[in-house]
């Protein structure tokens, strides 16, 4: 990764989803410090899920690149439910270590407030297994709630404890001036929150929003050019898990997430005791606690306790949502994955500013498509 850029998540943006993404291409593109000739861009790969159903636009790889003013190149979309913006990052990743190409831009992109929420939610169900879910009025939050439900009744814990990790992702916003949600979380704003769907309360919930980012990946070679510290993309993996959560062989373990995490730190050869920081799916806070599980960093029914015993901040043994994550930052689909990234290379290039973590120079992302049925893992390694 030799250079990255983003828009600030926000609600009810006044501009043409193309112009979202070209925004925040030309400023990864500027935030390349090489000489133009050596980091010409050949292709342009575009994470989204909801265009062609709430902008009624489909075919955004050449719509994107045309707008940033790389017509000519190759372009593609990539779907993978809210796991697109990851999706697209992967491809480019193929193409960089394929050989392929020298250079790539990754984008991530949705626009999902000029429709009314109900369409909007509709819309995000179709990530679901519809026939068994969506079509019968199954939302993300009424899925959510069964699989947050059994984990209270399997663990005997109370769901208060989940209040930490909303505490955390918002503390974290207050200082990133990209995040959507610059408000504080306190244990008693948590407790007093509206049950959307018991158990979860609005705070248990990432809010829909538009956003978009967009990186630069290069080979070595071009990589050397530059004069920024050298950002190595050291895993890409990927991995499913059935999409219905009826078909889950245990509803409380996340086997996308563990597999693709398993792989992650194969291809890179770190463990779990090795990550600096983890940047995870906190769409819903059980979603956070569960990734935590899956990816290694606590047992089976432990997850919940690295937030509760404050190991989950900035200086935390795990640190998580160190921008906001998807609780506070917001939850921009198909752009979600590429901010993962965005940000992780931020805290080990040491310019996260307030929100940098110490002396981290390994950051891992995870980036999930429904309730974990899409699972795409990346690890990012400072090289110098």
């Amino acid at each position: 990764m030799i250079g990255v850029g983003q828009i600030p998540v926000t609600k009810g943006l006044d501009q043409p989803i193309r112009e979202m993404a070209a925004t925040a291409i030309k400023a990864a593109m500027n935030d390349v410090e090489a000489p133009a000739d050596s980091t010409a861009v050949q292709a342009v790969y575009t994470g989204n899920m909801l265009s062609g159903m709430l902008s009624h636009q489909q075919h955004l790889g050449a719509l994107v690149a045309d707008a940033a003013g790389l017509r000519g190149v190759e372009a593609a979309t990539a779907e993978a439910a809210c796991g697109s913006g990851a999706a697209a990052m992967r491809w480019g990743y193929m193409a960089i270590a394929s050989g392929a190409y020298d250079v790539v831009v990754v984008c991530g992109v949705e626009k999902m407030t000029h429709t009314d929420r109900y369409e909007t939610t509709r819309a995000l169900a179709t990530a679901s297994d519809w026939p068994n879910e969506g079509a019968h009025g199954h939302s993300f939050v009424s899925l959510n709630a069964v699989i947050m439900q059994e984990y209270l009744q399997h663990y005997w814990v109370n769901r208060s404890l989940f209040a930490a990790f909303a505490i955390n992702a918002h503390r974290n916003a207050l200082t990133n001036p990209n995040a959507l949600l610059h408000k504080a979380v306190t244990i008693e704003s948590y407790e007093d929150s509206p049950t959307v769907q018991n158990p979860i309360r609005l705070h248990d919930a990432s809010p829909i929003c538009d956003g978009a980012a967009a990186l630069v990946l290069s080979s070595a070679g071009v990589a050397q050019s530059t004069r920024r510290p050298r950002v190595r993309v050291a895993a890409s993996a990927s991995a499913t898990d059935s999409v219905g959560i009826a078909d889950r062989r245990n509803l409380l373990t996340l086997e996308g997430a563990a597999a693709s995490s398993h792989k992650a730190y194969q291809q890179a050869g770190v463990g779990p005791e090795d990550i600096d920081l983890f940047e995870l799916h906190d769409a819903f806070t059980i979603m956070a606690v569960l990734s935590l599980e899956a990816a290694g960093f606590a047992e089976p029914g432990k997850g919940l306790w690295l937030g509760a015993d404050g190991e989950i901040g900035l200086t935390g043994k795990v640190p998580v949502s160190t921008m906001g994550g998807l609780k506070a930052r917001g939850h921009p689909v198909g752009g979600t994955g590429v901010y993962q990234l965005v940000e992780a290379y931020l805290q080990i290039t040491g310019q996260a500013g307030p929100n940098q973590v110490p002396n981290a120079r390994v950051a891992m992302t995870q980036n999930v498509g429904g309730t974990g049925a899409t699972v795409l893992t990346h690890i990012l390694e400072r090289m110098d």
